[in-house]
C-alpha cells in the first residue's frame, strides 16, 4: 500500500487485489499450511500505508515534482501528466479528484505527487487523503472479509482475485489505448490543449 501510493514506481502493484486477498484470508481458521491475518491488525496496517503512502508521494511532489515530471524523454515523468492531472483537478474539484483517484490503477500513485506539484494546498490534500484513504483501504478489504465470510474462500479465491484483477485493469487498457490509437502522436503540437486531456 505504502509504495503504490507513495513511491512513482510502485505503480504497477495491485493495491485492489490485496487488500481484498487480506480481508479474505481474515476469514479463514488458523491452520497449518493455511493463510490466516487478524482482521484488525490487517485495517490498521492498510489504513496507515495508504495514507503515509500518499502524504510521502505528496511531499515528493511538493519538493522534487517540476524536476521529476520534465523530463521530455521519459515516457513515465512527462510534463504532460502534470497538466492533465491539473486539467482533472479543476474540472472535479480537490475532494473529488483525490478520493476519486483512489479507485482508480496507475492514477492513484501519479495524483498524489502531480498535487503536490501544481500546488494543491497541503491542508485540502490531508483532509480528502485521510477520506479517500480510508474509504478505499477499509472499504475494499472489508468487502474482502464479508465475502469471506459468506462463501468458501479457498475454493473461490482464484476466480475473485482474476476477477479483482481485471476489473482494476480496466481503465489501464482505455488510457493505453487511447494513447496508441492510430493517427495519435505524443508528442504532437498540433492538436489542441482540450484534445490532450482525459475526457
Amino acid at each position: 500500500m505504502f509504495a503504490e501510493t507513495g513511491l512513482l514506481l510502485g505503480f504497477f502493484l495491485p493495491g485492489d487485489s490485496l487488500l481484498f486477498l487480506a480481508g479474505a484470508y481474515s476469514t479463514t481458521r488458523a491452520t497449518a499450511g493455511q493463510p490466516h491475518f487478524h482482521i484488525g491488525s490487517v485495517l490498521a496496517g492498510v489504513a496507515v500505508a495508504a495514507l503515509v503512502g500518499a502524504q510521502t508521494g505528496y511531499l515528493l511532489g511538493r519538493r522534487a515534482g517540476p524536476v521529476l515530471f520534465n523530463r521530455p524523454d521519459s515516457r513515465l515523468f512527462k510534463q504532460e501528466n502534470v497538466e492533465r492531472t491539473q486539467e482533472f483537478l479543476d474540472r472535479y474539484g480537490y475532494g473529488k479528484a483525490i478520493i476519486l483517484a483512489r479507485f482508480v490503477p496507475v492514477i492513484r500513485t501519479f495524483m498524489n505527487p502531480v498535487a503536490g506539484v501544481v500546488g494543491v494546498p497541503a491542508r485540502a490534500f490531508t483532509l480528502f487523503n485521510v477520506a479517500g484513504g480510508l474509504i478505499w483501504s477499509l472499504g475494499v478489504t472489508l468487502l474482502g472479509y464479508t465475502l469471506g465470510r459468506s462463501i468458501s474462500i479457498d475454493r473461490y479465491i482464484i476466480p475473485i482475485t482474476l476477477l479483482i484483477v481485471l476489473v482494476s485493469a480496466v481503465p489501464v487498457v482505455r488510457e493505453y489505448r487511447r494513447q496508441t490509437r492510430p493517427g495519435r502522436r505524443p508528442d504532437a503540437r498540433a492538436g489542441s490543449d482540450h484534445d490532450r486531456l482525459p475526457r
